[in-house]
């Protein structure tokens, strides 16, 4: 700075930094980046740069002392700067960053972003506003780009959703079969408030020389890949079971044919094969792959857990799943179930395995369905009416002797 005043006298003639610098500052207020302008207190224009009036294609005759601010503005604009922006103005001192738009001098409107400040004396009388106008044509149209994006986005995300839900609801039988001499009841409850598709399932079919079977399981994750995961589970179990009628068979099949599957998905499921047998016994034999042990209900004992647990399905090249078998009486039943029953949420506790069991002895003499939909009401009341987790529950009961 010390070389300012001796720069300031030039030998060879030229003029003298200072009025360099002058004139540079009124050619950069007129030829500014952005539009400058000076209005009086009321809006009507003193003073409109260059830049401006290249944007808009307006004269400078026409504008000062003859229009205000505001009338530039479209309609919308014209009730905001009355409404908010020029109170804000008088409050504050300053406005920043207001999005409006310009109506230029062929009637086209030009996006733009105004800062003003408000210029006053010494008893803070106002005296004059300074505004500067930044085209925001560019960032408009950006803005509106990212906004139909997220219109796109969100539109796709609607479609996989119902796509994913119409698959899901191929997938859940709309109600259980009727099968002779056993009682089916079956209840599935999505998470939340059931929008997103989630991964437990259920199946209840007939199996040949009059057998039946009743596989439900979990897979892991939610949503359209889940859904697809289910459908494999599914098709597999009902292809597997009726090559193999032992079922730790069954889930080893599905357990390579998930491992074949290019992104890897894991699944818990139980499956189950019913056989009837003369004077109303149902012989079940069952097995568990990672999935939750059924829960045996009689009429004389305190429910409990049957069965052996087994291997998480999908994860290791041969899955462990020891078959188990028991005799239904007649009036006994078996509840299968998903682990959004023992792990539904009230604060930090759990609902857990003693309020099943309890759940289900007070309901041992009811039917099937009754019994399955009693237990999720009593799961959803525990958790407030929104599960965080799906529900499954399928109870099969030997028809009670006549």
């Amino acid at each position: 700075m010390s070389d300012l005043p001796a720069a300031a006298e030039r030998l060879d003639g030229d003029p003298p930094l200072h009025e360099l610098l002058e004139r540079d500052a009124d050619d950069l207020y007129d030829h500014a980046p952005c539009g400058y302008l000076s209005a009086l207190p009321d809006g009507t224009l003193v003073k409109v740069n260059t830049t401006f009036l290249r944007w808009t294609g307006l004269r400078r005759e026409d504008l000062v002392g003859r229009r205000r601010f505001q009338e530039l503005l479209s309609p919308g604009g014209q009730i905001y700067h009355e409404t908010h922006y020029a109170p804000m103005l008088r409050m504050q001192g300053s406005v920043r960053e207001i999005a409006v738009d310009i109506v230029r001098a062929d009637g086209s409107r030009m996006p733009a972003l105004v800062n003003s400040t408000l210029k006053q004396d010494a008893d803070g009388n106002p005296l004059l506003v300074r505004t500067t106008v930044f085209d925001a044509t560019e960032r408009r149209e950006y803005e509106r780009e990212l906004l139909r994006a997220r219109q796109r986005a969100e539109e796709s995300e609607a479609r996989a959703r119902v796509l994913a839900q119409t698959l899901q609801q191929s997938l859940i039988p709309p109600a259980p079969p009727a099968v002779p001499g056993i009682d089916v009841g079956a209840v599935y409850r999505p998470a939340l408030s059931g929008e997103e598709v989630g991964g437990d399932f259920y199946d209840v079919f007939e199996l040949p020389a009059g057998d039946w079977a009743v596989v439900i399981g979990d897979v892991c994750g939610k949503g359209a890949q889940a859904a697809a995961v289910t459908a494999l589970a599914r098709h597999t179990v009902r292809a597997a079971a009726i090559r193999e009628s032992r079922p730790e068979a069954v889930l080893s099949l599905l357990n390579q044919a998930l491992l074949r599957q290019d992104a890897p998905r894991f699944c818990t499921v139980a499956y189950a094969r019913l056989a009837r047998r003369p004077g109303g016994d149902v012989e079940v034999h069952f097995a568990s792959g990672g999935h939750p042990l059924p829960i045996l209900v009689t009429g004389t004992m305190r429910p409990r857990s049957a069965g052996r647990p087994g291997d998480l399905l999908g994860v290791m090249p041969e899955a462990t799943a020891e078959a188990s078998t028991l005799v239904l009486e007649p009036g006994d039943a078996l509840v299968f179930f998903t682990d959004g029953i023992t792990e539904a949420r009230r604060g930090e506790e759990f609902y857990g395995d003693e309020r099943l069991a309890a759940a289900l002895a007070t309901r041992r003499e009811a039917a099937a369905q009754p019994m399955a939909q009693g237990l999720v009401d009593e799961v959803l009341a525990f958790s407030g009416g929104l599960p965080r987790d799906d529900i499954a529950v399928v109870a099969v009961r030997a028809a009670p002797a006549a």
